[in-house]
């Protein structure tokens, strides 16, 4: 993003007004900004080219998702997402995973991260002949770029959260985001307020 572009979209979120592009009348908005980047933006700062007052005015709840690489034990889960998601899209059968091919892309270092699964997904969809991906369906960058198996035995896998802890999770940043107000934190989780209140008293959440 351009600094003046960066200029401008500060501007917005301070003053909570837009003009259109051709246009001259302000426009009142309320918006919640969600923003993402695979950039680091301190270092961006560091350098002049992202603007620290920006910075800080996004940055008012954070959350670092880890690489793909990082959280093995959404692999098979995500990939099962996609394969439903571009059978959907292709109105057809979604196509289900061999042991062989779920190894594959356990084993992956996916540099791409999730975007990069989610295009070996549609690939496979495509290469594949029966309603099973096989291994040998896989892309060439994934079945030449697999980790090698370890000497001791498969490759340990981080433990998977339980949903109590997700679930905790959940509760903690919703009442982050509505600065406690259990009201607001119950409707944004689709929850009622008596479950909220149960489900706090039941983590200990202070």
């Amino acid at each position: 993003m351009s600094l003046s572009l960066q200029v401008k979209l500060l501007r917005a979120l301070e003053q909570k007004e837009v003009i259109r592009v051709g246009g001259s009348e302000v426009i009142r908005v309320d918006v919640r900004i969600i923003a993402a980047t695979n950039q680091d933006l301190k270092a961006r700062v560091a350098e002049k080219r992202f603007r620290e007052d920006l910075f800080y005015r996004l940055n008012v709840f954070h959350i670092t998702v880890p690489p793909l690489r990082e959280r093995r034990e959404d692999i098979p889960k995500l990939a099962g997402h996609f394969l439903g998601e571009i059978a959907r899209e292709n109105n057809v059968s979604a196509k289900k995973l061999s042991a062989g091919a779920r190894i594959a892309l356990l084993t992956y270092r996916w540099p791409g991260n999730v975007r990069e699964l989610r295009n070996a997904m549609e690939t496979a969809s495509l290469v594949a002949k029966g309603e099973t991906i096989e291994w040998g369906d896989l892309t060439p960058e994934i079945l030449d770029n697999i980790l090698p198996p370890s000497p001791a035995g498969p490759i340990p896998l981080p433990s998977p959260r339980t949903l109590e802890e997700i679930e905790r999770e959940a509760i903690v940043a919703a009442l982050l985001e509505t600065n406690g107000n259990k009201t607001k934190a119950a409707k944004m989780l689709g929850i009622g307020l008596r479950t909220l209140h149960r489900k706090v008293k039941e983590f200990g959440i202070s």
